[in-house]
């Protein structure tokens, strides 16, 4: 049963919706991957122009929750790089450090726990896989794909549980 007083849950993912990660995929294309830079160069990310602004006017009626895979151990780079873009305030979901599940499994367990008790109205994600799960769970998906595609950062999603 959903509370129909509060309003609506819009759902945004980070990486490559919001924030453009090209600069830093190179840290997945080499092997061993760097991870621990990767994560590191988040910060210097640019914005996403189609993604900021679908968030920014989604706050006008929803609140604007965020759902990552980044690993909880990056909350506080993540939480400056949102305010610095002038994004919505809300909360952050994070995956934890230890959590190498898929991103379309955490992230569907969190939908499925957002929607318990509020209406979920979109999800925007960048991933082709969590975007396909979300959909055959019966959620509402906008599919970024304003960013350029990196297959190491595909794999890192499906394969290796890291974004």
């Amino acid at each position: 049963m959903t509370d129909r007083a509060r309003p609506p849950i819009a759902v945004f993912d980070l990486d490559n919706t919001l924030a453009d990660t090209a600069h830093r995929q190179h840290f997945l294309e080499r092997r061993p991957r760097d991870w621990a830079a990767f994560f590191a160069a988040a910060p210097a990310d640019p914005p996403l122009a189609e993604g900021v602004a679908l968030a920014v006017a989604s706050a006008r009626a929803c609140e604007v929750v965020y759902l990552t895979g980044r690993p909880e151990r990056y909350r506080r780079d993540t939480l400056d790089w949102l305010a610095a873009h002038g994004l919505p305030e809300g909360r952050v979901f994070m995956r934890r450090d230890a959590d190498r599940r898929p991103a379309r499994r955490t992230k569907l367990e969190i939908l499925r726990r957002l929607a318990h008790d509020r209406e979920v109205r979109f999800l925007v994600d960048d991933d082709e896989l969590v975007c396909d799960d979300a959909e055959r769970a019966g959620f509402t998906v906008v599919r970024a794909r304003w960013a350029k595609k990196s297959a190491a950062v595909e794999e890192a999603q499906e394969r290796q549980g890291r974004t």
